[in-house]
């Protein structure tokens, strides 16, 4: 089954851990990268990953950055983005959004409302 198949896009290996345990337990499978520029190279390499969670502020290529690429690419621009970030503060939820994101969790993340974003975007 393909469908379950989530990346997650963070430079912080803890962040990455964590989520990956609470999503496998919920019968997700996780994929993880430590940035942008790593997450595209893995969406272009692995056609069943079916959404993404990306972490908004990294080094590098951050989320934002990372999403304008996605959406420039005929492959990847259909491919979902939930936007996490620690930045929860007034106007970030739209900024991310505009930007792509087809939803938004802060930081700590709330399990039950990403569980929730997650099954409104895996088929």
């Amino acid at each position: 089954m393909a469908d379950n198949k989530v990346l997650i896009i963070d430079d912080d290996n803890r962040n990455i851990f964590a989520l990956s345990a609470v999503l496998r337990a919920r019968g997700y499978q996780c994929l993880s990268a430590a940035g942008g520029e790593e997450g595209i190279d893995l969406l272009k390499q692995d056609k069943e990953i079916s959404v993404v969670l990306m972490d908004m502020m990294m080094p590098g290529m951050d989320g934002y950055q990372a999403m304008e690429v996605m959406s420039k690419d005929p492959d990847l621009k259909e491919i979902p983005v939930i936007a996490v970030t620690a930045q929860a503060m007034l106007g970030d939820r739209e900024r991310c959004l505009e930007a792509g994101a087809v939803g938004y969790v802060s930081k700590p993340i709330n399990v039950d409302e990403l569980t929730n974003l997650l099954t409104r975007y895996l088929t």
